[in-house]
């Protein structure tokens, strides 16, 4: 399989924003770990093929959500890929085993998912393979973090205050794919709700979605195993005035995992997934404002 390599003198922008003719609902709807615009710089420092890159991606997921502007809420989704640079985590989550030099003392060296090798810059794939052929100089971090991460972030809180401002409450959805591992909790589910147990989102909005998918037929979890991520928990503030709640769906349901394909099914999934979408935002539109 050929990655999208991007050189460095045609860089994408990091981020695609689809917006709708007028924004009719208080909510927004991201995807941070769909991108797959691979910087040439990181595919060759990479150690690994192709398709063991791309499976940390959540394949498609921005394809899926689609048609989120056809219903009055808008789109952003990265450009870039999870493996490269991760936008659903603190800013400077970083491993000090990835580095040449030491560390500036305010970097997270000390959370869960840096011990994991998940952090900003990820060390390993969603696989556990490690990325790397040699360790990288810090400079790389930070500019990967300035050019990338915080233009993400930058664009999300933009469109959070404006909804907010205008609507006086915002409802974001953090769009989400996750493996079809067996022996993973999630196996017996298709797709996975993620409110931070209750903390980040009003419950109302957690059962519309349910509703929508039991009603096509779909098996539905709350919270287990995916509550939420850095997106969801740090944007999730009801008191505020912003609901987040993260959704998570099987990747079998609608591509090859093994080859990075759609699948056949992809088409009524993807339908499926609007049936959500409208749900979703009939209950941003009766949530309370401040």
């Amino acid at each position: 399989m050929d990655l999208p390599i991007v050189p460095p003198a045609a860089a994408s922008p990091p981020v695609t924003l689809a917006h709708p003719v007028v924004q009719a609902v208080p909510v927004v709807f991201a995807s941070p770990h769909s991108g797959r615009d691979y910087p040439a710089e990181f595919v060759a420092a990479a150690r690994l093929d192709a398709l063991a890159l791309r499976r940390s991606e959540d394949g498609f997921v921005d394809e899926l959500f689609a048609t989120a502007p056809d219903h009055g809420a808008p789109l952003l989704a990265a450009t870039f890929p999870r493996a490269f640079c991760d936008a659903n985590r603190e800013a400077w989550e970083l491993d000090p085993a990835m580095f040449e030099e030491d560390l500036p003392p305010w970097v997270n060296t000390a959370s869960a998912r840096v011990s994991a090798g998940l952090g900003t810059i990820a060390r390993v794939v969603s696989s556990g393979e490690s990325i790397y052929r040699r360790k990288l100089r810090f400079a790389e971090a930070e500019r990967r973090i300035r050019l990338y991460w915080e233009p993400f972030h930058a664009a999300l809180r933009e469109l959070i205050e404006e909804t907010r401002r205008r609507f006086g409450v915002c409802l974001l959805v953090d769009c989400h794919s996750m493996p079809g591992n067996s022996t993973s909790p999630a196996a017996a589910a298709d797709f996975v709700l993620g409110d931070a147990h209750g903390t980040a989102c009003a419950p109302r909005v957690l059962r519309a979605a349910e509703e929508a998918l039991g009603g096509l037929g779909y098996r539905v979890r709350r919270n287990d195993p995916y509550a939420g991520g850095f997106i969801t928990r740090h944007y999730g503030r009801p008191r505020e005035g912003v609901h987040a709640v993260q959704v998570e769906i099987c990747r079998p349901l609608y591509m090859d995992e093994a080859r990075m394909e759609k699948l056949p099914a992809f088409t009524q999934v993807q339908q499926d997934v609007t049936t959500m979408i409208v749900a979703l935002t009939k209950a941003g539109a009766q949530l309370r404002t401040r």
